[in-house]
């Protein structure tokens, strides 16, 4: 087993390292999927969050040992650098890695818990959700921030960034950080970044027009390259969609 710890746990490697071995019996499960499952556990006073990655497939079992970070490890250092950056995400607790047989095995990742007020995806589901286009501004801003900072942060989607609401300002934090980049960023790979985030062509207006007034460029070109980036990646995304609806429904 590799691990690695945050300094604020150092003192508690024994506790942390017989929580993951008894992951499977420990916590409540939080959320669940396909690929990773998620639970929260009491420790210490505080809510821990642990993310169990599923076993990679063969040829990722030797990628992940030999060549590649795992996800779980890219979790912990992306975190790291993130605070060091002063974005918000969860407090970076610990990673854990296990073998299996010469290849790679299961990884954890553990972070400390929040309870944000919402998600961005509430933000697309409801328009009318109060302030709304005062958070999305500000989201906008949080978003601008990362990529004046360097952050080309992959997995920008509606699930992935928290909201906290604190009277009249918002503070925003990632999560599922496994995949990310730190360049700068152009203008088109700043308006790829929020092809993900919403189908409502109005919240794209909105945002477009927040970013052009920080990048300084005209909205009309702002907005055009972003809706163009964001048409393109619906049509993937339900193109992709029908194409798993026809092969369930030969099985």
């Amino acid at each position: 087993m590799t691990s690695k710890f945050s300094s604020d746990f150092l003192n508690y490697k024994k506790e942390l390292s017989d929580i993951i071995k008894n992951f499977d019996s420990n916590g409540q499960i939080f959320g669940s999927g396909d690929r990773n499952v998620i639970k929260t556990i009491e420790f210490e006073g505080i809510t821990l969050n642990i993310k169990s990655f599923k076993e990679p497939n063969f040829i990722n079992q030797i990628a992940y040992q030999y060549f590649r970070k795992s996800k779980a490890k890219r979790s912990f250092e992306y975190a790291t650098i993130l605070k060091d950056k002063g974005i918000g995400t969860p407090d970076p607790v610990a990673y854990f890695e296990f073998k299996k047989g010469i290849g790679f095995g299961k990884s954890f990742y553990i972070s400390k818990h929040d309870l944000p007020d919402l998600t961005y995806r509430e933000l697309v589901h409801n328009l009318n959700y109060p302030n709304h286009e005062q958070i999305l501004r500000a989201f906008t801003r949080f978003t601008y921030e990362l990529h004046e900072k360097g952050v080309e942060f992959l997995d920008h989607s509606p699930g992935n960034t928290l909201i906290y609401l604190n009277d009249k300002t918002y503070n925003f934090a990632l999560v599922d950080l496994n995949r990310m980049r730190f360049k700068q960023l152009d203008f088109r790979e700043r308006m790829f970044n929020f092809r993900r985030l919403t189908p409502q062509k109005r919240m794209v207006e909105v945002m477009s027009d927040e970013y052009s007034q920080l990048i300084q460029k005209p909205k009309k070109e702002v907005f055009e390259l972003m809706w163009e980036f964001t048409q393109e990646f619906q049509r993937k995304f339900h193109k992709k969609q029908k194409r798993k609806k026809l092969l369930k429904s030969f099985f």
